[in-house]
Parts: C-alpha cells; sequence; structure tokens
C-alpha cells in the first residue's frame, strides 16, 4: 500500500539515500513507500533542478520559443530527453515529451503557465556588460541556461531571452532599450569588435565541445 504524500524533506532524503548507493529505485522506493515509476522522476527532477524543485509550487511559464528551441534540441540529436530536461530546467521527461508529440502532430504550441516564479531564481536588473558575460558564459557551455543563471544568480528566462536577442541582433540585441544607459548606446566600433570577439571566442568553445562529443560518440560505437 503506497503512502499518499511525503514531504519535501522526506523526498530528498530518500533521494541522497539512492544517490549514496544506499539501494537500487526498487529497494528505496518501497522503503519510501511509493512505486518505483515516481521515485526515479524524484530523483530526474533532483537531478536537473536540485532539492529546490520540491518546494517550489509555481508553474513556469515558457513560450512558444522556448518549447521549439528544446524540441528541436532534441529532434537534431543535440541530446537525450535527460540532458535537455536538465538543460532547460524542465522537471520531467513527459512535460517535453507531450511538446514534441503536439509538434510532430502539427498541433499549435501555445504558451504555458500561470507566470509564477521561476524554477532557478527571480530575475534582476543587469548591466551591459553582465549581459555581454552571461550570453557569453551560456554560449561557451553548450548552451546550459540554467548553469549560467545558477551562475550568475538571474532568472532561466533572462539567460534564455538574452542568448536569443543575440542571435538575432548580436551584441546590439544586448543593450538596454529603454534608453536609460546611455553609455550602452553609445557604443565605440572598437569596444564593439572586442564583445564581438568574446562571443566569437564562446563559439568556437561551444563547437569543439560539440566536436569532442561527437569523437567520444564514434569511440564508443567502435567498441
Amino acid at each position: 500500500m503506497y503512502k499518499k504524500r511525503l514531504s519535501p524533506e522526506e523526498k530528498i532524503h530518500f533521494i541522497e539515500k539512492y544517490k549514496r548507493g544506499e539501494g537500487s529505485y526498487a529497494s528505496i522506493a518501497a522503503d519510501a513507500g511509493v512505486d518505483r515509476r515516481s521515485f526515479r522522476q524524484w530523483v530526474r527532477n533532483y537531478d536537473a533542478c536540485g532539492p529546490d524543485v520540491f518546494f517550489k509550487r509555481h508553474h513556469q511559464r515558457y513560450s512558444v520559443e522556448f518549447k521549439e528551441t528544446a524540441i528541436h534540441d532534441y529532434l537534431s540529436g543535440v541530446d537525450s530527453q535527460d540532458a535537455i530536461c536538465r538543460k532547460y530546467g524542465l522537471r520531467s521527461r513527459r512535460q517535453l515529451q507531450d511538446w514534441i508529440m503536439k509538434y510532430n502532430s502539427h498541433e499549435e504550441l501555445k504558451p504555458s503557465g500561470t507566470g509564477g516564479s521561476t524554477i532557478v531564481t527571480k530575475g534582476r536588473k543587469t548591466t551591459f556588460d553582465e549581459r555581454v558575460s552571461i550570453v557569453e558564459d551560456c554560449i561557451a557551455n553548450g548552451r546550459d541556461y540554467a548553469l549560467a543563471a545558477e551562475k550568475f544568480d538571474v532568472s532561466y528566462q533572462q539567460v534564455y531571452t538574452w542568448v536569443r536577442k543575440y542571435d538575432q541582433k548580436g551584441i546590439e540585441g544586448l543593450k538596454d532599450g529603454r534608453g536609460r544607459r546611455k553609455p550602452e548606446s553609445e557604443m565605440n566600433e572598437l569596444e564593439r569588435l572586442r564583445y564581438e570577439n568574446r562571443m566569437q571566442k564562446a563559439q568556437l568553445l561551444q563547437k569543439q565541445m560539440e566536436i569532442d562529443f561527437l569523437k567520444k560518440l564514434e569511440e564508443l560505437e567502435r567498441r
């Protein structure tokens, strides 16, 4: 007979017990009084978002563009579903699978969520230099939005938006469009070239990561 509900602290206790190697999925799920499938999902959520995921009760808002980016990453073979869920801060593979199923069925993708707080952290104001550094770091690390959000203490959605703006408009896309920061609108050509050079280096790092990944994959396939 399964328990109806465990507290966040209890869930974390059993997950960390599993991670310490003190039992299998089946044995620890039985100790927790839940089915193995549910426990496996807890572990995936923990790996994707950390222990805080069990204390969050707000829904995350996802734009159509955000969903399409995650879908395309999977369909193009960039990563596995689990890896994409970790990268984009999704709580479960089922969430991604639902988006993929709708996309493949040619159903219209719609924005979702009620606009609650984000999984990673609350957004904050940033300077132009900070946005450049955040986008640079995110690109260099294979566009790991969750990692950049945690590292720079900004929201996941902020990182995603800035990277998308850079992809569309280059360095100009990272300016504060509200006109309150004069230095941003008066960036000279030398400064622009320096920023673009930093981004190009970050993109080269990303490409090298992809090359290294493919090499390792080929080595595994030859074994």
